[in-house]
C-alpha cells in the first residue's frame, strides 16, 4: 500500500503560481510512477502530467504544456507540481496518484491522494 498526501493548493489569481507537493507512504514511493490529475465540478478527472520512477520521462496536457512542471525527489518520496501562468480554467482539485508507468488514463493508477483544491481568480 502507499498512501499518498496532496498540499499546496489553495487561491491565486490568474497569472500567479502554485506549486503542489505530493508526499508517498508506505511502501517506497520511488518504485512508482507518478501522475497528477484534475477534476473541476461538473467535469471528469482528466490528466495532467506523469512522470517516471527515475525523472527521466515527462508527459503533459496540451493545456498545461509550458505552463506547468512535474518533478520528483525520490530521496524524499514527494512527487511536485510547478503550475505558472495560471489560468481561471485550471480551477479544479488535483490529484496526485501512483502507478506502474507513466500512463495517461487514471484509471491505471493504483493509489491515489484524497485531492487539493486549486483556484483561480480572474
Amino acid at each position: 500500500q502507499v498512501q499518498l498526501v496532496e498540499s499546496g493548493g489553495g487561491l491565486v489569481q490568474a497569472g500567479g503560481s502554485l506549486r503542489l507537493s505530493c508526499a508517498a507512504s508506505g511502501r517506497t514511493g520511488s518504485m512508482y510512477a507518478m501522475g497528477w490529475f484534475r477534476q473541476a465540478p461538473g467535469k471528469e478527472r482528466e490528466f495532467v502530467t506523469t512522470i517516471n520512477r527515475s525523472a527521466g520521462s515527462t508527459y503533459y496536457a496540451d493545456s498545461v504544456k509550458g505552463r506547468f512542471t512535474i518533478s520528483r525527489d525520490n530521496s524524499k518520496n514527494t512527487v511536485y507540481l510547478q503550475m505558472n501562468n495560471l489560468k481561471p480554467e485550471d480551477t479544479a482539485v488535483y490529484y496526485c496518484a501512483a502507478g506502474s508507468g507513466i500512463w495517461r488514463t487514471a484509471r491505471a493508477y493504483d493509489y491515489w491522494g484524497q485531492g487539493t483544491q486549486v483556484t483561480v481568480s480572474s
